[in-house]
């Protein structure tokens, strides 16, 4: 077991904590959190180990889980690598793409492990998806939140359109060419609502809109390729594919028969893939203890991380300029 130590007790360090203390994986020493009240008030409910300090937690642990503000991502990833422990740090990865190559760059240096808290990508519809999703061309995602004042200490484009971005460049094999992009305030100092259009060398383009100001949730995505559609529910956990193809003499009768202009018979089919139940954050910090052991590359890496964070990047910078942001 590995043992590993938490960076911040807010509403996700509390559930990393619950988590980790429960893992087969991973022994939990403690944690730390600068907000004395908070902290001790945790530390009395649930029984976990408070640390006085980051060094203190750092020096007794071979993992640190980094579940703080995005503003100290940084900070605390430094002082982790330095002291040679692996790092597990929540999205974005940084506050900017400067200090998620500088992360990128210590981790190479002092050979430790990383992993970005995409926890999306572990999201058990993806997962039972992404094997059938093979070079689409058109993307279309949707994800929209009811107002919640955590996480406006950022634009809404690192809060929620990131995951977006980075099952985007998790399923595209292709560079990005142009991203255009608007976005406006309405409830906190940042945009709380934006749409990106991120077109590829390969041709694909998406269609990114994300709102936490919105009347109701919505997290899906829709992945357009050559003879298949397919849907992703990442908030009910559903996957859809609607495949077309040649009709054969006898249809099937889960299927649908259409014909073109031409007279040719195409023969639709209409799958809903087995979607098996997990804990996309449990599988997400446990399969990084499995690339710790086994000394392979994290499924999330931090260079995945930093792709997705210049992505969102672009598209803030859209914002700011008013115009659209080419390579």
């Amino acid at each position: 077991m590995l043992k590993v130590g938490v960076l911040g007790a807010g509403h996700l360090g509390k559930i990393h904590l619950r988590l980790l203390k429960e893992s087969k994986k991973y022994e939990l020493v403690g944690f730390y959190d600068p907000f004395t009240e908070n902290a001790e008030k945790v530390a009395k409910e649930f029984g976990y180990k408070l640390f006085d300090s980051i060094d203190d937690l750092i020096d007794a642990v071979e993992v640190v889980d980094i579940v703080t503000p995005t503003l100290s991502h940084f900070d605390c990833a430094k002082k982790a690598i330095e002291k040679g422990c692996h790092i597990f740090v929540e999205k974005p990865i940084a506050k900017t793409v400067l200090e998620a190559e500088a992360i990128k760059t210590l981790a190479s240096q002092y050979h430790v492990q990383g992993q970005v808290g995409h926890v999306e990508r572990f999201n058990p519809a993806f997962i039972a998806a992404k094997d059938l999703i093979k070079n689409p061309m058109f993307i279309e995602t949707h994800r929209l939140a009811e107002f919640n004042p955590r996480g406006t200490d950022v634009p809404v484009v690192l809060d929620l359109m990131i995951h977006d971005i980075d099952i985007i460049l998790s399923v595209v094999k292709s560079k990005v060419k142009n991203v255009h992009a608007s976005g406006i305030s309405v409830i906190s100092e940042t945009p709380d609502i934006a749409n990106a259009r991120i077109e590829f060398e390969n041709g694909c383009v998406a269609n990114l809109t994300a709102s936490r100001i919105s009347m109701k949730n919505m997290r899906k995505t829709r992945f357009f390729q050559k003879d298949a559609y397919i849907s992703v529910n990442f908030l009910s956990k559903e996957a859809e594919i609607v495949r077309i193809q040649d009709a054969p003499e006898t249809p099937d009768e889960f299927a649908m028969i259409l014909q073109n202009d031409e007279g040719l018979k195409k023969q639709i089919y209409f799958e809903s893939p087995e979607v098996l139940e997990s804990n996309a954050i449990l599988n997400e910090l446990e399969t990084f203890a499995d690339a710790i052991i086994n000394n392979t590359n994290p499924i999330v890496t931090l260079s995945n991380g930093t792709e997705a964070l210049r992505i969102a990047q672009w598209v803030i910078d859209c914002f700011k300029k008013e115009e659209d942001f080419k390579i």
